[in-house]
């Protein structure tokens, strides 16, 4: 069985499909860890997120895993840990632009396709139902006003002890979106067949309860 959850910057497709994978015992992947990971190891290391083949030659060199402890995921690059450092201010601005190179998806979508390939999961992304798991069983496309989706970036950044402006934050998800929608690659949107779930004004467990039901009407079609 294979979940895919697309939508916008902010939406909480991460933390949503987290806890849906979690309710069903199902392996979650985030793949825009697999692209911030990527993006942070260019800035730390000297490759120009605008350099293509100097980003995919360092994907091939490292080695980029996801494990799960004590039921969160972490992401790690040559056995260190870099999952509270792929969510800086930096990475974020400047994700959107490593993830649209084409041979930067190829080596990450075949990683994703792999996994999936192996366990039942949750994969969470912009393009998992229309590119990388387009067969998926169960396609759900979360959004939410961009208001909302700026306001839950500043609470997030403010819970962490980092100073941002809801104006400014406002602007780099615009600005994501943008990227993310006109990107030639496997663009932002929705499948033909996602469900659409708008999350404003909505709790984390109700979302979660209402994908948790699709997957059991899917479970009951195929039964």
């Amino acid at each position: 069985m294979k979940i895919a959850i697309d939508g916008p910057a902010g939406a909480g497709k991460s933390t949503v499909a987290q806890r849906v994978a979690k309710r069903l015992g199902m392996l979650y992947v985030d793949t825009g860890a697999m692209y911030r990971a990527a993006t942070l190891t260019a800035l730390t290391r000297g490759c120009s997120i605008e350099d293509e083949q100097c980003l995919r030659d360092l994907l091939d060199t490292i080695d980029l895993t996801l494990e799960i402890h004590d039921g969160m995921q972490r992401v790690y690059v040559d056995g260190e840990d870099v999952t509270e450092a792929i969510r800086s201010l930096e990475v974020t601005r400047r994700v959107s632009t490593v993830a649209a190179h084409p041979l930067v998806r190829e080596k990450l979508v075949d990683m994703q396709r792999r996994i999936a390939s192996r366990k039942n999961v949750v994969m969470d992304g912009r393009d998992i139902g229309t590119s990388v798991l387009p067969d998926a069983e169960l396609k759900v496309f979360l959004t939410a006003s961009i208001e909302e989706r700026a306001r839950r970036r500043l609470q997030e950044l403010e819970q962490k002890g980092v100073k941002a402006e809801y104006g400014e934050l406002l602007r780099d998800i615009e600005e994501r979106d943008r990227k993310d929608s006109e990107r030639e690659i496997a663009p932002l949107k929705q499948a033909k067949d996602a469900v659409l779930v708008d999350t404003t004004g909505c709790s984390i467990d109700e979302v979660v309860d209402r994908i948790v039901c699709l997957h059991r009407e899917k479970i009951g079609e195929r039964a």
